[in-house]
């Protein structure tokens, strides 16, 4: 499969969820973060986003609650390119009512070859990058064959 480009601006656009259980922990990470974060885009779901926006100070674009279709506003965001980074603080040992949501919106992060950080130490390692502050060309396989395999058949 060919591949293409994606240039991931200098300003990241990242979007931030957390279960219940972990929202505590993502409060606490951005705080810890919070001036990085506030040089960068954020979008977030329901509730999260608006604890965020009382931690941060600061206004970000709220989709939907997880379980209402927060999830997968954000992974149509992801696949219209829309929205390059994702912090998703999710509770593996907790069952959940939207686990297909979750597993749809983590599989749209990796087809679209995003970064992806789904614990308090993935999110360190990849907030603290060099490539945080800088252009990144984000290499996805091109779709496009993908995309036309029926039109051959009609």
């Amino acid at each position: 499969m060919s591949h293409r480009i994606a240039l991931m601006g200098q300003k990241k656009r990242i979007a931030l969820i957390a279960h219940d259980n972990k929202k505590a922990d993502l409060l606490e990470w951005v705080k810890f973060n919070k001036g990085t974060l506030l040089k960068h885009e954020l979008y977030a779901t329901g509730t999260t986003g608006k604890l965020l926006e009382q931690e941060l100070g600061s206004k970000i674009t709220i989709f939907e609650s997880g379980p209402l279709g927060g999830d997968q506003q954000i992974g149509a965001r992801i696949a219209e390119g829309t929205i390059d980074f994702l912090i998703f603080f999710w509770d593996p040992l907790s069952p959940l009512p939207h686990d297909p949501d979750v597993k749809a919106l983590l599989r749209i992060a990796v087809v679209w070859n995003i970064p992806i950080a789904c614990n308090r130490a993935s999110a360190d390692f990849l907030i603290s990058s060099p490539l945080m502050n800088q252009e990144y060309p984000r290499i996805l396989p091109d779709y496009e064959g993908y995309k036309r395999r029926f039109k051959s058949q009609i």
